[in-house]
């Protein structure tokens, strides 16, 4: 297992945001190319991130918070973390007309340069927030908004015509619904990577999932994969998931992550590296963007895995969703500082040893590294 070095809680600091400084599908770029890598659609919250609780929140006292933070979250934590590693990313989202609302959009459009096209901005509507507190290697959340009006807004701006053409797009799906522009992308070529939520029906049936036959992916927990396959282990529910969608992707937790490639009969397993956990918020949307982005590259399935983990497990060293996405710079310092540890194994550093050849080769910034988190605190002059 790669020891890594240890880090404590670090402060919510308002700063710039993180640039891509790799372009990992640079080699298979071409004239004839969709305009955009991934597509992806979904509701914005407002994320404030309470930081420094020594413990949970006791009800009729009040705690105070050592640090606070505010960035874009919901589905701008996955776009926000396939931008930073450097895929051209295109979401759709319906953005309040209010303070919140505008800083959203501007984080998401002017710090990660991710395309808002066919995102839209609702006269009256407010922003969805999320407050989270961050406690003892985990959270809690409080949330509150309301539903965008649909035929205002997502109806009109995610349909065929809107939908711009892109290599892959993630979808959420949603027990007994069907989302058209689904279809429609994978029809044009596009390829479908997909993960799920609580089932909150308790169903548990993938004949509940229409969409997934337009799928090249699934990307559930073991225990999502378990209930809806019946099988009694992760590994097993990868297999079965396979008879409904090519690839099955399951995450093992602590233990890492295991997939199957029912096109080429291919397993692959790769456990988890063991970090500090300081907030698991947003950690199985890096991973997602950590898988997307390794299959467009095309690399092999055990070193797309890897990155994938790798990715999350540096998302959890930080606080906050999309604040905690890694870009390159995280990730070429964490191998550098991996290499240079004594007593490591060699067989776990040749796991990761692909990066070799994608990470800079000069570090600009120290490891361990405190993010930078912007804050609609201040007006700039």
């Amino acid at each position: 297992m790669i020891t890594p070095t240890g880090k404590g809680p670090s402060p919510v600091i308002a700063g710039p945001q993180c640039q891509a400084q790799v372009d990992p599908l640079a080699a298979l770029r071409g004239p004839d190319d969709p305009p955009w890598d991934v597509y992806l659609t979904g509701t914005v919250f407002l994320d404030i991130i309470l930081t420094g609780l020594d413990t949970a929140p006791v009800r009729g006292t009040e705690s105070w918070a050592r640090g606070m933070g505010s960035s874009p979250g919901g589905v701008a934590n996955m776009a926000t973390a396939l931008a930073r590693l450097g895929l051209k990313t295109s979401l759709a989202a319906a953005f309040g007309d209010d303070h919140y609302g505008e800083y959203c959009w501007d984080a998401l459009e002017q710090g990660e340069h991710i395309d808002l096209s066919t995102s839209r901005t609702i006269p009256g509507w407010h922003s969805p927030v999320t407050v989270s507190m961050a406690y003892e290697g985990e959270r809690t959340m409080v949330s509150h908004g309301h539903e965008p009006p649909f035929e205002a807004v997502l109806d009109q701006s995610v349909t065929h015509d809107r939908t711009p053409r892109a290599r892959a797009a993630i979808a959420a799906l949603a027990p007994g619904k069907r989302a058209p522009w689904i279809a429609e992308a994978a029809a044009r070529g596009t390829r479908i990577f997909a993960d799920v939520g609580w089932d909150d029906t308790g169903a548990w049936d993938l004949a509940g999932l229409p969409d997934l036959e337009h799928c090249e992916a699934f990307l559930p927990n073991a225990e999502e994969a378990m209930r809806y396959t019946g099988a009694t282990c992760p590994r097993a529910a990868a297999h079965a998931l396979t008879e409904h969608v090519p690839l099955a992707v399951v995450t093992l937790g602590a233990e890492g992550a295991y997939a199957v490639d029912r096109r080429t009969g291919e397993t692959a397993e790769v456990p988890a590296i063991a970090v500090e956990a300081l907030d698991p918020t947003g950690a199985g949307d890096v991973f997602v963007a950590g898988f997307v982005t390794g299959t467009l590259a095309g690399w092999p399935l055990a070193d797309r895995l890897a990155f994938a983990g790798l990715t999350a497990a540096l998302s959890v060293q930080e606080f906050g969703g999309s604040l905690s996405a890694p870009g390159w710079s995280e990730i070429g310092a964490w191998w550098h500082e991996v290499q240079s540890v004594e007593g490591q194994d060699p067989a776990a550093l040749r796991r990761y040893a692909f990066l070799q050849t994608l990470v800079p080769e000069q570090q600009a910034r120290p490891w361990p590294l405190r993010r930078a988190v912007p804050t609609i605190g201040f007006r700039s002059a």
